[in-house]
């Protein structure tokens, strides 16, 4: 045998015909239809001693393209040859693509023996080895954080209510925004008490309403969806996000109500879309809330609040628009 191949394509006929023609040419092959379940079987594959030799992954996939699944694999099992593979692919892709060691590209449609030769020419590797990475968790364990939805009741003094928030001790992240509410606050304390003491204090404050207290939940997800997340956002979602923690320059919140027994298939499919810089697990789980960027023409809906609400398990997708009123 030449060799085991991993496939992550979300097309069944390609699944398929992947399969037989690698078979018939001398390799064992197994094939995913999407970015979680190649997770899973990576995972518990390594777990029972099985190796794989390849990893062919098409780019374009339902829940996490393949340049992202990539990058977490490339974290995690450095030696493994990886194939990407597209149908819709351009330079920019290409280049993304082999950038990453030992990375081949391939444009469908291909014959079966242009893939073997593009599989044959990269550095054999397993993943039996794997690469060193941390997480956050015990960084999520040893903090507290909660959203408030603030309403203004002392409207000719909306900036100087607006800067006390701000400058709170504990205030993560405070913006005016266009919608149910006139202020989002994202606290954080080393404890549930000090999140309460923080939550009273601005409830006295004279001039504001507190519409809504929304404690962030760890989401449930599966150990090995949690690790992928986890590295995820070392590598690549926090890196990136150096603005400010307060005003990171941001165009719209969004609250996202949803199927709860949906919430890894969401959460994830969410998590990894590109125009969202970060995602949180509030209420029982059956609501997330998240920041995202782009740019739309006034009264038009953003393509990725569209987007959103095509996500099978979203029930509803509200949008409060960021108003940047104070520099920093």
């Amino acid at each position: 045998m030449k060799g085991n191949i991993l496939i992550i394509d979300d097309e069944a006929e390609i699944r398929r015909n992947l399969t037989v023609g690698l078979t018939q040419e001398g390799f064992s092959a197994v094939a995913c239809p999407d970015g979680i379940s190649a997770i899973h079987e990576l995972k518990s594959s390594h777990d029972k001693g099985i190796t794989y030799d390849y990893l062919i992954t098409d780019i374009f996939m339902p829940d996490i393209d393949g340049l992202k699944i990539l990058k977490v694999i490339k974290e995690q099992y450095p030696d493994l040859p990886v194939l990407v593979i597209t149908g819709y692919g351009d330079v920019g892709l290409e280049l993304e693509a082999i950038s990453e060691h030992n990375t081949g590209y391939l444009d469908k449609p291909f014959e079966i023996s242009e893939l073997v030769k593009a599989l044959e020419e990269l550095t054999p590797g397993t993943t039996g080895s794997t690469g060193k990475h941390t997480t956050r968790e015990s960084v999520m364990r040893e903090s507290v954080s909660a959203y408030l939805t603030i309403k203004i009741t002392d409207t000719d003094n909306i900036m100087n209510i607006y800067k006390k928030l701000y400058y709170l001790d504990g205030v993560q992240r405070c913006e005016a925004v266009r919608g149910d509410f006139d202020i989002i606050i994202l606290m954080q304390a080393p404890s549930q008490d000090k999140i309460d003491a923080l939550i009273d204090k601005i409830g006295k404050m004279d001039g504001v309403e507190v519409v809504s207290v929304d404690r962030v939940k760890r989401p449930k997800l599966d150990r090995d969806v949690n690790e992928f997340i986890d590295i995820y956002s070392n590598l690549v979602k926090e890196p990136t996000n150096v603005t400010s923690s307060k005003n990171p320059g941001t165009t719209s919140y969004v609250v996202v109500d949803i199927d709860k027994d949906a919430i890894q298939q969401i959460f994830t499919t969410v998590f990894f879309i590109d125009e969202v810089v970060f995602c949180d697990v509030i209420e029982d789980g059956s609501r997330l809330v998240g920041m995202i960027t782009g740019q739309s023409a006034v009264g038009k809906t953003p393509r990725i609040v569209e987007k959103l609400s095509q996500i099978e398990g979203v029930l509803r997708v509200r949008e409060a628009k960021v108003i940047k009123i104070m520099e920093e």
